[in-house]
């Protein structure tokens, strides 16, 4: 009754309130988690789980009064394990709820459910690395592993979290993915993952970014001046990489980092004087005058201006003159003298006057005769005897290499090789008469019918003898030192180079001669690398007298280490050297050097480079600008170049633009394999230099294989695509090829950047029958939208082909060396003479530029300049430009012309025709020079 009397007292009629209700729990490892309920007014509060009640005893009560209003507040506190909770099998998660009781009723609380939580350790999706450019969009994916409670997400960026509320660039929110919406330079970095719930952290693979910077070309630079100052050049400019530069492995700029376009710089023209006006009427002072103007033409471009006055007077009665300038008929004669005085007066002083002139005369010739050189243009005939052509004996002749030796070269046929081979045999030289050298040639006239020949009265202490006599040394072989001195000849001082290891034979070691040496005095001569498309001319009197020096020249083999580190040159000829290091020489040497380079268009920036004492790599000069240092003449084929410093040289080249090309040779070889039934053939594609060729004939001549067809060029350009080698029209039911072999390819980069190894693909065919001896079929080499070439095989197969030799084999020359006179075309006497006369200035200085001008090597005219003897130069490389052919046609029509154009600008018609008068006749001079050169020989 009192329970009953109190509770209604203070109850003020409500059901119960629940002031705190169970909330959801997770059981984290094994630990139990405990429920909470509290309510008021509450006389009992009971848990239920999952539809059940929970016995009492495992309820915890807490009962208290509330101040101020006196109402009961219970609170109720139960476990739950894990066991409980993973022994429940219900079609939802376990879940417990609170019932609260009161006088009026029952109330129940919220439903709290009860979950085991756990984090699996591998992600549904890890974020990638990427490389993105500059102010492009980074998203980095991330699904976190499967976990209760579900993981939450964080990034970290070089281990350091990344807030989006920190930098407005960056969003993390978007279904845990990472978002740059601009990527900047320090957005590069390593970014991973973080996953974390109640249980654990995991963190995901590493991803990194690489934001890059595509290279920009910087604006053009102004046009450089005309690299010629006088005539036809070219000017280029330039533009670099570098706005934005490269960055974190951003593309090179595409396109050409220099442009070069043709110019015309106009020649200065040196003024030149007009025809003298008529005299002018004599004046009261027994003098008339002539003028003349320096219009004929007038000076331009900074020409000179015409050397010589402008006015030009002269005595009207011949210095006859009385003191008061009266003419002598105007005086009177004095009276007792007869007329007869003055018929004596005049005859004597007509005399005088021609006593004056004939000593004039007398001592002109006199001082002419004591001169060292004298000169003067005369017949052609001088010429057609002194100039008797001969040529060296190529090794192509007789060379079953090459089946039709007499096509001529271009780019859709076999090429031929102008650059020197090897010498003759001396013995065969021996059989040539010596004085026929100066035998006119018969059909002479009728290449050049008028030339001029340069002439003059040498004295005996003028002459330029030979001191050593010409020799003639085999390949590898020093020529024994006799006399007391060591030197050839047997006086004088000796500058022998170490002797070098001879070279032995290709015949019988398989591989041929990389290296030659030779022995030379001061008559120079010349130095060959055989089969290599590599010379050396020593001209006459480079070494001083009574001198010796041992020269060898040689070929690298190994790597090129000549290009620049940036990869955009390529070697365009073999890597030569000559020497020894020591050498001293008074005058440049001559240097022929194969290349492969297309030169017919203005698409390559080509440069001579020369290896320093650290084995690095300098510049000497690009081929199209001038210098002082070298000079270098570029041919179709070979590159003439006037070195004073030995070392190694090499040429290389960068490609301007697409339509760059170089030449390939094209080759095919074949033989039979061991089986009898299948036959191999090797097509070759290498740089189109003798030297590159010579490597192939080697190996196939290891190999026993046949030259199928003639070798032939092909053009390939520098526009990026590959070459394909495929063979077609096999015959069908005599030979069979494994599929998918029929079509091969080289990369753009094998093709273009091989210098050493040659590029080779072998098509293996088996025949069905060994009956089937006969063969025939085409093959295609094709670069990619680019030039085609076809080699036609036609072979006959036997099987005792084993036992034959190739046909291609060859005897290697047995001589590479050449000193004296026969080394060289132009008969040292006449050499003498053209350089007398065009080292001699006339009044317009111009007579050895006007001889390189006739010979087509006009520029860079500096160089020549510089030497002592501009002329001697310009023959050297005349000698080395035309080695291999043997005629001196073209010197002859040079001076021809040369004898025209001065006789339109002497000074004087006078004057040339009294030099003409006093120089010798033109069989003098030959007798002269035969004389001369007999004792040369002698």
């Amino acid at each position: 009754l009192k329970w009953s009397r109190d509770g209604l007292s203070a109850m003020s009629g409500t059901l119960p309130h629940f002031l705190q209700e169970p909330d959801d729990a997770y059981i984290v490892k094994s630990n139990p988690i405990k429920l909470r309920c509290r309510a008021r007014p509450a006389l009992q509060i009971f848990f239920k789980c999952n539809g059940e009640w929970v016995h009492q005893n495992q309820h915890t009560s807490l009962e208290h009064t509330e101040l101020g209003t006196g109402l009961k507040i219970r609170e109720v506190m139960i476990n739950v394990s894990r066991q409980q909770v993973e022994d429940f099998h219900g079609p939802e998660d376990y879940w417990c709820l609170c019932v609260a009781w009161s006088h009026l009723g029952t109330s129940k609380s919220r439903k709290a459910t009860v979950r085991i939580a756990y984090l699996r350790k591998n992600f549904e999706q890890e974020p990638q690395g990427m490389e993105v450019p500059i102010n492009g969009m980074i998203v980095l994916h991330c699904r976190p592993p499967e976990g209760v409670p579900a993981a939450e997400v964080e990034w970290l960026k070089n281990e350091e979290l990344v807030s989006s509320i920190e930098d407005i660039n960056i969003d993390t929110r978007a279904d845990h993915n990472l978002i740059i919406n601009e990527a900047r330079l320090s957005d590069s970095g390593n970014y991973t993952c973080l996953a974390s719930n109640i249980v654990a952290r995991r963190r995901s693979a590493t991803a990194t970014v690489i934001v890059f910077v595509n290279g920009g070309w910087s604006s053009w630079t102004d046009w450089s001046e005309c690299n010629i100052r006088c005539g036809r050049g070219v000017q280029k400019r330039t533009r670099t990489c570098t706005n934005p530069a490269p960055l974190n492995g951003g593309a090179f700029c595409e396109g050409m980092s220099v442009q070069k376009s043709t110019c015309t710089s106009p020649c200065p023209v040196d003024g030149g004087w007009a025809e003298w006006t008529m005299w002018s009427v004599c004046s009261s002072e027994c003098e008339r005058q002539r003028t003349r103007e320096c219009t004929d033409p007038e000076p331009k471009h900074g020409g000179r201006l015409c050397d010589g006055v402008a006015l030009d007077t002269d005595n009207c009665t011949g210095d006859l003159c009385i003191q008061d300038r009266k003419l002598l008929h105007d005086v009177k004669v004095p009276q007792g003298e007869s007329p007869n005085n003055d018929v004596a007066l005049y005859s004597g002083l007509a005399a005088g006057v021609v006593t004056v002139v004939v000593l004039v005369i007398a001592l002109t010739l006199y001082r002419r005769n004591q001169s060292e050189y004298g000169v003067d243009v005369i017949d052609s005939s001088a010429l057609t005897g002194g100039f008797q052509s001969f040529s060296f004996k190529s090794a192509r002749q007789g060379n079953p290499l090459l089946m039709n030796s007499s096509m001529q070269p271009d780019l859709t046929v076999s090429r031929t090789y102008t650059g020197p081979i090897c010498f003759p045999d001396s013995m065969e030289k021996e059989l040539i008469p010596e004085p026929a050298l100066f035998d006119p040639l018969p059909d002479l006239k009728d290449k050049v019918h008028s030339s001029f020949m340069v002439s003059l009265g040498v004295s005996e202490r003028a002459e330029y003898h030979a001191k050593v006599p010409s020799q003639t040394f085999p390949r590898g072989v020093v020529q024994e030192i006799g006399g007391g001195g060591g030197t050839l000849g047997g006086r004088g001082k000796s500058q022998l180079a170490p002797v070098q290891p001879a070279l032995v034979s290709s015949m019988t070691t398989g591989k041929r001669p990389l290296r030659t040496n030779g022995v030379f005095g001061h008559g120079g001569g010349r130095l060959v690398v055989p089969n290599a498309g590599v010379s050396l001319l020593v001209p006459h009197g480079a070494i001083e007298e009574d001198t010796t020096w041992e020269l060898y020249m040689s070929i690298t083999q190994q790597d090129s280490s000549a290009l620049s580190d940036e990869g955009q040159e390529i070697l365009l000829s073999p890597e030569v050297t000559y020497g020894p290091p020591g050498l001293t020489l008074s005058c440049p040497v001559a240097l022929t050097i194969a290349h492969c380079a297309d030169v017919s268009s203005e698409d390559w920036n080509i440069k001579l480079k020369r290896q320093a004492q650290d084995n690095s790599w300098e510049e000497v000069m690009t081929v199209e600008e001038e210098s002082t240092a070298c000079y270098c003449l570029l041919d179709t084929q070979c590159c003439h170049l006037l070195v004073e410093r030995p070392g190694c040289y090499a040429l290389v080249g960068e490609a301007l633009t697409q339509a760059a090309g170089k030449r390939l040779r094209l080759a095919a070889f074949g033989n039979m394999e061991p089986n009898f039934l299948n036959y191999s053939i090797r097509v070759y594609c290498v740089n189109d230099t003798p030297h590159a060729f010579q490597e192939v004939v080697s190996v196939e001549r290891g190999r026993g294989g046949r030259l199928l067809e003639e070798p032939k060029t092909l053009l390939f350009r520098a526009n990026s695509f590959s070459l394909q080698v495929s063979i077609q029209d096999i015959p069908q039911f005599l030979w069979s090829i494994k599929p998918f072999t029929t079509c091969q390819e080289f990369s753009f980069s094998q093709v273009w950047c091989s210098s050493q190894s040659p590029l080779q693909c072998a098509f293996s065919l088996e025949r069905y029958s060994p009956a089937a001896n006969q063969l025939s079929c085409k093959i295609s080499v094709r670069q990619v939208k680019g030039h085609e070439q076809i080699l036609q095989v036609y072979t006959t197969i036997a099987e005792s082909e084993k036992d034959t030799v190739p046909f291609f084999t060859q005897s290697d020359c047995t001589i590479t060396s050449q000193t004296g006179s026969r080394a060289f075309k132009i008969p040292l006497s006449i050499r003498q003479r053209i350089c007398a006369t065009f080292d001699t200035a006339n009044a317009k200085g111009k007579d050895w530029q006007l001889l390189a001008q006739k010979l087509h090597i006009d520029r860079n005219l500096g160089y020549f300049a510089r030497q002592t003897s501009p002329s001697a130069v310009i023959l050297s490389l005349w000698e080395a430009q035309h080695q291999e052919r043997g005629d001196l046609d073209s010197l002859a029509s040079a001076l021809e012309e040369i004898g025209k154009v001065q006789s339109k600008h002497s000074t004087s018609a006078d004057t040339l025709d009294h030099i003409s008068k006093t120089i010798p006749s033109s069989d003098s001079i030959m007798n002269r020079s035969s004389e001369e050169l007999d004792t040369n020989h002698t």
